[in-house]
């Protein structure tokens, strides 16, 4: 089939349904090589038609959980950032914010005991266009969570944009904001997530 052709029908899918339901895999899947990268990932590594990734059946270590967690948290970061904005700050996100996040996500995961590992999960497509929210680590069987990390594009006067990279925690009710670092952008504003 036509690339132009799988295309439209994705896109005539996603407006028919309002972005309910999902185009088929066969729809989304190139037959070549797809060349778009974002570090070390390309698009083909993301499944856009789950909500939320299945937490692990067997018993996890912590060692097994932290490697889980760290894989997700930069592919949904990667996907969030999309191809415009991605390119631009990936060496900035991966040596800043990024050892930054794992710091956090090893906090949370000293604060459990193993056995509460598996039931540790890491939510799915980021929102697009202003929202904030990049991914969240819950509780699979209570659907509670328990850290949210989120970017939020700030604008300070005559300095230009900047990615604001922050979390929220449960223990104050997702209401402090824990800041994790900033990359500038641009004097121009930035695109709209997943763009």
């Amino acid at each position: 089939m036509p690339k132009w052709l799988k295309k439209s029908l994705v896109v005539l899918i996603t407006a028919l349904t309002f972005g309910t339901v999902s185009p088929p895999a066969y729809l989304t899947v190139d037959d070549q090589k797809d060349d778009s990268t974002f570090g070390d990932f390309t698009n083909k590594d993301f499944n856009y038609s789950a909500n939320y990734i299945e937490p692990i059946e067997q018993e996890l270590t912590k060692e097994a959980f932290l490697s889980f967690a760290k894989e997700q948290a930069e592919i949904q970061s990667f996907t969030k950032f999309g191809s415009r904005i991605g390119p631009k700050i990936q060496d900035e996100f991966k040596d800043i914010i990024f050892p930054k996040m794992e710091e956090v996500i090893n906090e949370l995961a000293t604060e459990h005991p193993e056995e509460e590992l598996n039931n540790l999960t890491i939510s799915e497509n980021p929102t697009g266009g202003d929202s904030e929210k990049i991914f969240h680590i819950y509780h699979a069987q209570t659907g509670k969570d328990l850290i949210r990390f989120h970017v939020r594009k700030d604008h300070p006067p005559l300095e230009g944009y900047y990615f604001n990279f922050h979390y929220h925690t449960y223990h104050d009710e997702f209401q402090g904001h824990h800041t994790l670092g900033s990359i500038f952008w641009a004097k121009n504003t930035p695109p709209k997530w997943l763009s």
